[in-house]
């Protein structure tokens, strides 16, 4: 019986994340596309889209962990069939997403006249700043979008989104081809032109998603449910108490990362351009676990809705388990093929040595990885947001950071030393909030229980 019942959780759970898979799958196939389209143009280029991606991502990631605190609130309004307030949610979510995209890229605009003084060469700068202009303005659209997504997995639909980012993604790839080497007439604008085919694809998914609303009964009657009077306070505050703390905490992630690329380029463009793909590849795996801890928000924030405790637990062991198995796959891989994996994305040698080098580390941190991240997942269904934000902090800011620069700058490590720091920060984060998580489990369900 228990067995059934286990087979049971596996199935939701994989149901769901496999829709998400396929779109970060097809995002991540955009990444690889664009850095090996990129990279055939040479080292510098490639460097130069790796350091205005580490400069944008993290403005961009503020946006992106605002918008999936939408997630658990109308997964638990869905839970209870409170459908009218699921709506105000929507409603809410695109007027305040809207507005955040704008001042994402107004903050870009902004840091864009600093990035020559990031300790970059000035031929990096001249690659990077066009294309970091292009990807600034594809935020407002990507916001908007956001709102429609994100919603849509509180009510546990995931193909969706699916369908219309692996459209857009397409249409990133053609685009790719067209304006980064000038095909059928139009002019060959090498990195810039990757940042405009992002534009451009970006652009189409609010567009998509709204007439795909309009055309199903089931999802337009939420526009139905529009009202002025939804335009709440209470709603903003709602989606600012959950979705802070996980921008926050989305950012302080993210920007150990950005920011050991850019401490990664003080070394050298070819030390940068192979950081970029070791950082790609490890995106590629990782692309499973995010899948896996959407579905597991979705699931416990409906059982949260419900206060259902076991139920709970039974997903966050599912969850577990699944990514377990998957990083420990993906380690193997990297390792055995690290000297291989690299010529996908680039022909020159010296950084095709580098980032089979970084492989190795990202091979040693797969398992805290999937750890720390589904942990993560788990808490945000049950809307315990403000301690992932604290751990983050304590993990990658206050440890991971000035470790990894120490390690590289101090001791003589060099690059290698940086991403110790990410080894190191994302061990004791996936330590933390597994006990987090646990203290919930006892102190919750035990209260329920009594």
């Amino acid at each position: 019986m228990e067995r059934f019942d286990r087979s049971g959780y596996y199935r939701r759970v994989l149901g769901l994340a496999f829709p998400v898979i396929l779109s970060q799958a097809g995002q991540i196939l955009v990444q690889l596309v664009d850095n090996a389209m990129v990279g055939r143009l040479g080292a510098v280029p490639l460097a130069g889209v790796s350091f205005a991606n580490s400069v944008f991502f993290m403005l961009f990631v503020f946006g992106i962990g605002m918008s999936l605190g939408l997630t658990p609130l109308v997964g638990e309004m869905y839970s209870v069939s409170n459908h009218r307030k699921s709506a105000a949610y929507l409603q809410n979510s695109i007027l305040f997403y809207g507005v955040m995209g704008v001042c994402i890229f107004l903050m870009a605009m902004a840091v864009r006249p600093f990035m020559g003084y990031m300790g970059q060469e000035p031929e990096v700068i001249v690659q990077a700043v066009p294309y970091f202009s292009y990807v600034a303005v594809s935020v407002i659209p990507f916001m908007i979008f956001a709102a429609f997504k994100q919603f849509l997995e509180g009510i546990g639909n995931t193909k969706v989104a699916m369908a219309i980012i692996i459209t857009s993604n397409l249409i990133n790839i053609l685009f790719n081809w067209l304006l980064i080497y000038g095909h059928w007439g139009l002019p060959a604008m090498g990195a810039a032109g990757a940042g405009l085919a992002t534009l451009i694809s970006r652009v189409l998914t609010p567009i998509l998603i709204i007439l795909y609303f309009y055309r199903r009964d089931s999802f337009y009657r939420y526009f139905s449910l529009f009202r002025r009077e939804n335009f709440s306070w209470e709603t903003m505050r709602s989606l600012i108490r959950v979705g802070a703390p996980i921008s926050l905490q989305m950012f302080m992630e993210g920007s150990a990362f950005a920011l050991t690329g850019i401490m990664m380029g003080w070394f050298g463009t070819v030390e940068m351009a192979g950081n970029q793909v070791a950082t790609v590849i490890s995106n590629f795996a990782f692309m499973i676990i995010v899948g896996i801890g959407s579905a597991v928000t979705i699931c416990v924030s409906h059982a949260y809705g419900q206060r259902d405790w076991r139920e709970i637990r039974r997903y966050a062991g599912t969850a577990y388990r699944l990514g377990l198995l998957w990083n420990a796959v993906t380690a193997l891989l990297f390792i055995s093929l690290r000297d291989y994996i690299p010529m996908l994305f680039t022909s020159d040698p010296q950084v095709i040595d580098m980032a089979a080098h970084f492989l190795v580390f990202v091979a040693v941190f797969q398992i805290s990885d999937g750890l720390q991240a589904n942990s993560v997942a788990i808490l945000r269904g049950i809307q315990d947001v403000k301690s992932i934000m604290w751990i983050s902090f304590v993990s990658y800011i206050v440890i991971s950071l000035p470790v990894g620069y120490v390690l590289a700058f101090g001791s003589g490590l060099g690059p290698s030393g940086l991403w110790v720091g990410l080894i190191v920060g994302l061990g004791i984060a996936a330590v933390l909030y597994n006990a987090r998580y646990r203290k919930q489990m006892r102190r919750c369900g035990g209260a329920a229980a009594r």
